[in-house]
């Protein structure tokens, strides 16, 4: 794992979930021929890229990502969860979240690149509670995906693997993997959000979820990360001074 990947699964704790969106990017690595798949998953209220998988478009990734959101999030009342019309994503959904989301999702039929209809599906919930959820929430008046779709397109100008009609792309799945942490940490921790201003302040996604105080800089990041390994190298190395000399009688 990346230096940027231990840093998002040591700080992403604590996040409270709200509005919840995910969705996925095709892409491919290594040949056309294989198709790639990146799921991400987005918390609305901060706007936290909360969790992230590279792999095939199948349920056992979906439950690798929705299991990655339980983990990081702080889940104090029922959230809203919205999904585009994959059916794995409802049954991951019914099997993990049942008892603590109401789960909707959001069909849109297209022709000729247009979108023409746009269907709304309550999976898991009542209309009443979604209404009210709806009500209370400070981003949304409707079911929709759309957070999670300008997600999309800010993880695709920002990897120039995913950049359309380029001569990049990935040669391998881990290097992929690691590019998307990278960017993780800067859009989290880093990147100052145009919709988080209040006032003169404008913040990260991670300040607006209280995980940080300030804007954070890629130097603080990894000189945290490199402070914690001395630190863990030399407590290991003190253990391991103390089991070399223990047989020596005592003093």
């Amino acid at each position: 794992m990346s230096k940027a990947g231990e840093y998002n699964d040591q700080k992403l704790r604590g996040v409270e979930l709200i509005v919840l969106q995910a969705d996925e990017i095709r892409t491919f690595a290594g040949t056309k021929k294989k198709p790639m798949w990146i799921f991400a998953a987005i918390e609305v209220w901060s706007r936290m890229w909360i969790s992230k998988v590279v792999g095939n478009r199948n349920y056992r990734n979906i439950k690798i990502l929705l299991d990655q959101v339980i983990d990081a999030c702080q889940i104090v009342n029922p959230f809203i969860f919205t999904t585009d019309g994959f059916e794995p994503y409802s049954w991951a959904a019914k099997s993990l979240l049942d008892s603590i989301c109401l789960y909707a999702q959001v069909i849109k039929k297209r022709r000729k690149n247009r979108v023409i209809k746009v269907e709304r599906r309550l999976i898991i919930g009542t209309k009443q509670k979604m209404e009210q959820l709806l009500f209370e929430s400070e981003d949304s008046l409707t079911i929709n995906t759309s957070f999670i779709e300008r997600l999309n397109l800010t993880i695709r100008q920002g990897c120039a693997y995913l950049e359309r009609r380029t001569a990049c792309h990935s040669r391998r799945k881990d290097l992929l993997a690691n590019n998307l942490a990278l960017q993780m940490c800067y859009y989290n921790f880093v990147r100052l959000h145009s919709a988080l201003k209040f006032g003169d302040e404008t913040r990260t996604p991670a300040m607006q979820a209280g995980l940080v105080k300030k804007q954070l800089s890629f130097r603080e990041i990894f000189t945290t990360m490199a402070i914690l390994f001395w630190w863990i190298s030399m407590l290991l190395g003190n253990r391991t001074r103390v089991k070399e000399f223990s047989w020596l009688p005592a003093q």
